[in-house]
């Protein structure tokens, strides 16, 4: 289906600084709006529930997965994630643009349901740099941060499948970047024939 919303699924290895690209994004474009992903991990430092996730208990997520509530859902370093398919449809039925940040496997099980959803993926510059981005957050053990190299590995090795990719080694230049993706998904004919029909139906443009 072609609903007159876009939406934008984000995904990139643990360090790579996601969500902060997605939050200096947002910031700057007030059209955009965020899909809260559940989770069964804990909140981390001033995350609130409903704002960054809604924090679910295993029980919980176990009742959304058997009522078929979630567009998707996948175990990620150790813990549950999941998208409500119900909130992503309304939104971009009403026209938001709304981004999505998840898991690779995520992002790719979604392009199979919404298939004009455009996927972008964020690599670090280096290795060296991911490994140092992990460790100045100073939230997990050196045991912790060697999980995640290696699962980021694995997830980088399916950045061809998406339709961009930024690489965050200079943050402004990495926001312009995401900002840019955006503005010219917007400026695509079917996007522009949606939202600008009126001028489309006047100059005769089918």
């Amino acid at each position: 289906m072609d609903y007159p919303g876009n939406l934008f699924v984000v995904a990139a290895p643990s360090g790579a600084g996601k969500s902060s690209l997605v939050k200096a994004l947002m910031e700057l474009d007030s059209r955009i709006q965020p899909a809260v992903s559940h989770t069964t991990r804990p909140p981390r430092g001033q995350e609130k529930h409903g704002r960054e996730y809604f924090f679910l208990s295993s029980e919980e997520f176990d009742g959304m997965v058997l009522r078929d509530s979630f567009l998707e859902w996948a175990y990620v370093h150790g813990h549950r994630y999941g998208t409500s398919r119900q909130t992503i449809e309304e939104r971009i039925a009403h026209g938001a643009d709304v981004i999505l940040e998840i898991d690779f496997q995520g992002a790719l099980n979604i392009k199979r349901i919404f298939a004009n959803a455009v996927l972008i993926f964020i690599l670090p510059p280096s290795w060296e740099e991911l490994r140092s981005r992990l460790q100045r957050r100073g939230e997990d053990s050196p045991e912790v941060i060697q999980l995640r190299l290696e699962n980021a590995a694995t997830e980088m090795a399916q950045a061809w499948e998406f339709d961009f990719v930024i690489i965050n080694e200079l943050f402004e230049r990495a926001v312009f970047d995401l900002k840019t993706i955006v503005h010219a998904q917007r400026l695509k004919f079917s996007a522009q024939r949606r939202t600008q029909a009126e001028i489309f139906k006047a100059l005769h443009i089918p």
